[in-house]
């Protein structure tokens, strides 16, 4: 309700909102003052029923000592004993309330605890390279950035085989579900050559931001493969298979610090200027500099000082400034005013050259330069080709492009 206040206020949502407020604030009180009524109750009970026990064997210790059978001295240590005995007990008891609400923090705690961790079984990693005039490449030290990475493939015999990374990208035959029975890509193939631009288009929930969340292996796929630069994803380690990706998602996320530190998420070692170069590239320096403290402006609850257009500028910069072989954009320019998203365009075309880029985009207007449009409706590709290839065929493409459907 607070993150959603303006919707809450735009749609004269206050009293409702009270009042599902107020059912779950008596529901909370019922259930605090149950609580506490047998907290309260646990312990004089305890002690009611340890006193009587005490009394009950004051009373048969005194009559077996009249009677012959017990010494006063016996009694008085045996009583003596119990009062040790029920002490301890008291005092757990009275710990019991604390425990139980232990307990239910607890089993929320290891329920984060117990999750299984992302496994990941690949042996190809990811490593920055120095390429010499034929061709030949060599691992770089530790930290060196050239430019040029490669993949790091142990063989048989101990050794590594470098093989240059290029962007070349396919996916064979791909099925995929998120709900078993129920799939969501249907024997996709897909192919993106080296410095080529893919754009998928398509109907809300068609598929297209599954594909590329494939591709970083944020999910398995159910059947099929995907190949990255001929090796299988499931070959390569994660964490060198998405340092292979610069990815602008659909939904933008700014973490707490300056729009420095936000910019420099996307490579760490990143210098000021490198940083001011990629904004610029976003066409983001400009707002940035009549921030009150420009790129040290601080930047808190995920971005809520910044319009939505101003935190995707920074999320594009971040990408930027990563210089990764492989770009993703997931309608990357959603929240951006047309004049904006051309001079972007023309930074992003220099950022996308000789890079594989995946586009997805609702705009048609912004895939007409892809080598390859793909159409996909309903997990399957109806239609794959470039933008006058598709208009010539007046199919699903031609209609969304001159407005006879929509992409609903």
């Amino acid at each position: 309700m607070l993150d959603g206040l303006k919707v809450v206020k735009a749609f004269n949502y206050e009293e409702r909102a009270k009042d599902t407020f107020g059912g779950l604030n008596d529901e909370y009180r019922e259930n605090a003052i149950c609580a506490n009524f047998l907290g309260g109750v646990i312990m004089p009970t305890m002690n009611a029923v340890m006193n009587i026990c005490y009394a009950v064997t004051a009373v048969l210790g005194g009559f077996m000592t009249v009677a012959g059978r017990f010494t006063i001295g016996s009694l008085g240590v045996y009583l003596n004993y119990i009062r040790q005995v029920t002490t301890p007990i008291n005092m757990m008891s009275n710990q019991a309330i604390n425990l139980f609400s232990a307990i239910a923090g607890a089993e929320r705690i290891f329920a984060v605890i117990d999750h299984e961790p992302e496994e990941d079984e690949g042996k190809v990693s990811l490593v920055t390279v120095n390429r010499a005039a034929d061709g030949t490449v060599t691992e770089t030290g530790h930290g060196e950035r050239t430019g040029f990475w490669a993949w790091k493939i142990p063989q048989e015999d101990g050794s590594f085989a470098y093989k240059e990374v290029l962007g070349n990208v396919r996916l064979e035959n791909v099925s995929f579900s998120y709900v078993p029975e129920k799939p969501v890509l249907k024997d996709i193939t897909v192919w993106a050559k080296p410095g080529e631009k893919i754009a998928f288009v398509g109907s809300t929930g068609a598929g297209k931001t599954t594909i590329t969340n494939l591709i970083n292996r944020f999910y398995e796929i159910d059947q099929g493969r995907i190949l990255f630069d001929g090796i299988d994803v499931k070959d390569i380690q994660k964490a060198g298979l998405r340092r292979s990706l610069g990815i602008v998602l659909q939904d933008t996320n700014l973490f707490t610090g300056t729009v420095m530190d936000n910019i420099r998420y996307g490579k760490l070692d990143a210098t000021d200027e490198e940083c001011i170069q990629a904004a610029k590239s976003a066409n983001a320096h400009g707002f940035i500099t009549r921030l009150p403290d420009g790129y040290n402006t601080m930047i808190s609850g995920n971005g809520q000082n910044l319009s939505q257009g101003q935190r995707q500028l920074l999320a594009i910069a971040r990408t930027a400034v990563a210089k990764r072989p492989v770009m993703i954009m997931d309608e990357a320019t959603s929240s951006i005013d047309t004049r904006t998203e051309k001079l972007i365009d023309r930074g992003m075309d220099a950022l996308m050259e000789g890079r594989t880029v995946f586009v997805i985009a609702h705009r048609l207007s912004t895939v007409r330069n892809a080598q390859a449009i793909v159409v996909i409706e309903h997990g399957e590709i109806v239609e794959r080709g470039s933008h006058e290839e598709l208009l010539a065929q007046e199919g699903r493409y031609y209609m969304l492009y001159t407005g006879q459907s929509e992409l609903d």
